[in-house]
Parts: C-alpha cells; sequence; structure tokens
C-alpha cells in the first residue's frame, strides 16, 4: 500500500485531521496536503512517517 493510502486509512480511523497528523508526526501541518498534491517525500520521512503509523502510539492514539 502506498504511503498516502496508509496515512489516509489512519486519518478516516482515528478521525484525525491531515494537519495534526503531520504537525505530531513530521512537524508539518502541511504535510498530507502537499502529499495529496503530489509532493515526493524524502526516504527518510517515508521511513519516519512508516515507523508512526506501524507504532503502538499510531494504533491507540491519545
Amino acid at each position: 500500500m502506498e504511503l498516502l493510502e496508509q496515512i489516509e486509512e489512519y486519518l478516516v480511523q482515528t478521525r484525525t485531521s491531515p494537519s495534526t497528523f503531520g504537525r505530531h508526526v513530521v512537524a508539518d501541518p502541511r504535510f498530507v496536503q502537499d502529499l495529496r498534491d503530489g509532493r515526493r517525500p524524502r526516504r527518510k520521512t517515508c521511513q519516519k512517517v512508516s515507523e508512526f503509523l506501524a507504532s503502538s502510539e499510531a494504533v491507540n492514539p491519545r
């Protein structure tokens, strides 16, 4: 599954806003919108997001 698809699924499941997700995970509130607009994140950023989505924090958000 593509990174953006994983993020979108997480947003729906947790009812998290895109800006909150971006701010919390990569310190960039426009991150998700930029991905939707075609932004290609760096490998390190993709890894950071993937690790977050796989973590227990993502499964049990605050």
